[in-house]
């Protein structure tokens, strides 16, 4: 069994910052050293002022050397299958060639803080083969479904050589939006035969997929998955067309089987190709420079503030919990501080 991890618990911490270099590290990166690969993400993960700087360096050292992959996003319907999609298709891409990474976001418990990071586990031969990485990461309160320094883990893995990128996320729903400006292909893994196909999951979500695949089509399920690929071609016919000019499909496949996984490369492939011919690759591309420009100084910021009025946001959580203060009352006195700053 999985031990619980600790996301907050510094796995840095035998290192002495000094003791760390940003080119050195690049270049072990470049050379496909996977250990190094591991220490560069554990580092950019720290919240160690010291660690954060060289990991500052480190990204931008690495950022002529990234941007050379192609990111997919997958998320999906509980009891889908994703890991066992992802290691399915994983062995298809490893077997055609390619060099996986595989970015796995595990839910962080809002109880103890703690993630069971079981990702490996589950997916027992993409976790040994030459070809393929994976590194699970706790979510650790991050919305979106993302963990919090997914962006940079991206780039890392690009340096190391991987020409795929997944980045598996956790659960589905509307928060998950996230994920969508950090990839350039998201796809939404389905079931057949679960109810009501259209009422199951949120429209918002179906609208950002570049491709629906219906898992599990083996066996009982292979009438039932046809007649929901149908259904979903249809439904997605009524949805507003794609600033991108790029047409969502709908794909079936069998992880257990491992069939359909070449037709979805396909598909991948003819979306990387229109979207380069149309220029909406590299645009898209400087939209999650933005964004995740705009994300991380919000958090700095966030970060920044809060460490500086500790003792006033202590005393009025305080307050708050005695019922000597309101918590709209408690964001005013905040706000007056920092006016005054």
């Amino acid at each position: 069994m999985t031990d619980f991890i600790n996301p907050n618990k510094n796995q840095l911490s035998r290192f002495k910052p000094k003791t760390l270099d940003a080119q050195s590290l690049l270049d072990q990166l470049k050379r496909g050293d996977r250990a190094a690969l591991s220490q560069a993400l554990t580092l950019v993960e720290s919240k160690t002022e010291g660690h954060r700087k060289i990991a500052d360096k480190l990204i931008q050292l690495a950022l002529p050397f990234s941007g050379k992959s192609i990111r997919i996003g997958i998320t999906g319907v509980p009891g889908v299958g994703k890991s066992t999609f992802i290691e399915a298709f994983g062995e298809h891409l490893t077997q055609a060639g390619k060099k996986l990474a595989v970015l796995a976001i595990d839910p962080t418990s809002t109880k103890n803080k703690g993630s069971i990071l079981g990702d490996k586990t589950r997916m027992e031969k993409l976790s040994v083969n030459q070809n393929a990485f994976i590194r699970p990461s706790p979510s650790s309160g991050s919305l979106g479904g993302v963990a919090h320094k997914t962006r940079e883990a991206i780039l890392l893995c690009e340096a190391a050589g991987f020409d795929v990128i997944f980045v598996e996320t956790v659960g589905v729903g509307q928060s998950e939006t996230m994920v969508k400006s950090m990839v350039d292909f998201f796809m939404l893994l389905m079931l057949a035969g679960a109810g009501d196909e259209l009422q199951g999951i949120k429209r918002g979500i179906m609208e950002m997929a570049d491709l629906l695949v219906i898992n599990k089509a083996d066996g009982d399920n292979i009438i039932k998955s046809k007649a929901a690929s149908a259904e979903y071609k249809r439904a997605l016919h009524l949805f507003p067309p794609n600033e991108n000019e790029w047409i969502p499909r709908v794909a079936v496949a069998s992880a257990l089987e491992k069939s359909g996984m070449d037709n979805i490369w396909k598909d991948i492939l003819e979306f990387n190709n229109q979207q380069q011919l149309k220029g909406y690759f590299d645009k898209n591309r400087q939209a999650q420079q933005m964004d995740w420009f705009d994300n991380l100084l919000i958090s700095r910021m966030t970060e920044t503030f809060l460490k500086g009025q500790a003792d006033l946001i202590q005393q009025i959580k305080l307050d708050i919990r005695n019922g000597q203060l309101n918590p709209s009352a408690g964001v005013s006195k905040v706000l007056e501080q920092i006016s005054k700053a």
